[in-house]
């Protein structure tokens, strides 16, 4: 009889369990993470060199004899073009689009970090105008099924460096290679298109390589570069989220159903707290 109310509570106990963290993943707000989007200036030299030149002549001669006279006559005609033209100056026009390299850790980090449900995102496939901004539009077309909210991610500033720097008391330097990456992020309601959340996070990376002859050919690892930048952007992302948002943290596991029922520990459901309207 013992036995039979200790499983009779084991039961129960997981039972809660199961429907606590069932509510807990309803309540957790549903968030779709666009690439990042990017606008630039981009500046051209060009300079422009045409020459050109036409000639042609025409001749002709005739001759007349009669008895009494002689008459001969020629003509040439003779025609030259020439035409010669210089332009220089620069080219400008806004380069848009989406860089598809740096939002994987973000989502990872929003995964292992909880609190929030990831929904799969369109990718965004018009051309290249301004309306790659308009994630409003892009909401109303349906780019983004089944999510509550849309994370958005502007690049504001990117920029890689390359640097080198004379090691004391040796001929040998270290060359660096680093990047620098800003993003403005706004989470948007997909029902009401307010403003929940905005921030900006910045993420960097390098690589180290010593130089010990003048001359010497340096290869950087790009892709080590850029996996760091990535990971240091989805932390700052990630914190900023979760704190304007107001959604708390929750791990993702569920504790094994072992000991007596009275070593089990009451399940929290967590509740969304309110949240700060950005416009």
């Amino acid at each position: 009889m013992h036995n039979s109310s200790i499983k009779t509570a084991r039961l129960a106990a997981g039972l809660l369990l199961a429907a606590a963290t069932s509510l807990s993943f309803a309540a957790e707000p549903k968030i779709a993470v666009t690439d990042l989007t990017y606008e630039e200036k981009v500046s051209e030299y060009f300079r422009v060199v045409s020459a050109s030149s036409k000639s042609s002549v025409k001749a002709s001669s005739s001759e007349r004899e009669t008895p009494n006279t002689y008459s001969s006559r020629d003509r040439i005609n003779a025609k030259s073009e020439s035409s010669y033209y210089e332009a220089e100056g620069t080219y400008t026009w806004i380069d848009r689009g989406e860089l598809r390299n740096y939002t994987a850790d973000l989502k990872g980090a929003m995964l292992k970090g909880g609190g929030v449900r990831l929904v799969q995102a369109r990718p965004y496939s018009g051309p290249a105008t301004e309306k790659i901004h308009d994630i409003i539009g892009r909401i109303k077309q349906g780019f983004y099924p089944g999510a509550d909210y849309v994370l958005f991610g502007t690049v504001s500033n990117i920029a890689f460096r390359q640097e080198t720097m004379q090691l004391p008391g040796t001929s040998s330097f270290t060359g660096i290679l680093s990047l620098d990456l800003v993003a403005d992020f706004s989470l948007i309601n997909t029902k009401t298109y307010e403003v929940k959340a905005a921030f900006s996070a910045s993420g960097s990376g390098q690589d180290t390589k010593i130089v010990s002859r003048p001359g010497d050919r340096v290869v950087f690892n790009r892709g080590k570069v850029i996996s760091e930048t990535s990971k240091s952007l989805a932390e700052t992302a990630y914190a900023e989220l979760m704190s304007q948002f107001g959604v708390p943290r929750t791990a993702r596991t569920t504790p094994a159903l072992s000991g007596t029922p009275g070593s089990m520990q009451p399940v929290e459901v967590q509740r969304n707290e309110p949240v700060t309207v950005y416009k």
